[in-house]
């Protein structure tokens, strides 16, 4: 797989039914002229199990079973949340952490929920974050955290994989700060902004998200 690849059909399909993350890509790919689909246009495809045990591999399971089924270029990230204070959970189980069929806003509840039994709302523990550009609106944070995104961009008349994968490091806070994004965006504090993911705009995001940074580390290979 290579650079031929971009001018190759008018779509990507994207494997998923998140609309987040459809908007994401769309934006990212349409400089390169390319539409996005998502599972949302093909019903009849079955939700994909993710039984792998790393975002990669959950990333390839689900780009290889919609290019074959669907006999086009498929494009699919597995994507999460590393917890300092819980080892790296939930890491590939983000989105079903508080269950399966979970939403956004369980699953934050979850996480302050065990962090704070934790006790990661100790002084000792803020003193060590609070030089990170904390917010200063009374939230507290709790823990180092990682978003992680892998990418695999499957071909299926070649069988062939190109993947990449990006992260952005930050602070999860007992309070939520914006409400754009989706997910965890809402906890994740970005230090090196002074901001809340889920302030930032597309563009802002784009630029320094774990999925905008796998998605340029994705194109540069596409283009080498």
């Amino acid at each position: 797989m290579s650079r031929h690849l971009l001018s190759e059909g008018s779509v990507i399909v994207v494997a998923t039914k998140n609309s987040g993350k459809v908007k994401e890509f769309a934006y990212a790919l349409e400089k390169l002229g390319k539409g996005v689909q998502s599972l949302h246009d093909y019903p009849a495809i079955p939700d994909i199990p993710e039984t792998g045990t790393t975002f990669a591999e959950n990333a390839r399971i689900k780009a290889k079973a919609t290019g074959d089924a669907l006999g086009v270029l498929a494009l699919a990230d597995d994507s999460g949340l590393r917890v300092e204070a819980l080892g790296g959970a939930p890491g590939v189980y983000s989105a079903r952490y508080a269950g399966e069929g979970a939403s956004d806003a369980d699953n934050n509840a979850k996480l302050v929920a065990e962090l704070k039994a934790l006790g990661c709302e100790a002084e000792d523990r803020m003193e060590a974050l609070s030089g990170m550009g904390m917010p200063v609106d009374g939230s507290k944070p709790l823990s180092r955290a990682q978003f992680v995104c892998a990418l695999a961009l499957y071909d299926p008349e070649t069988g062939t994989f190109v993947e990449a994968e990006g992260t952005v490091d930050g602070v999860i806070t007992d309070q939520p700060h914006g409400d754009g994004g989706f997910g965890y965006d809402p906890l994740f504090w970005v230090p090196a902004l002074g901001r809340g993911m889920a302030e930032l705009s597309k563009e802002e995001k784009g630029a320094i998200s774990h999925r905008g940074e796998a998605l340029k580390a994705l194109l540069a290979k596409l283009e080498d």
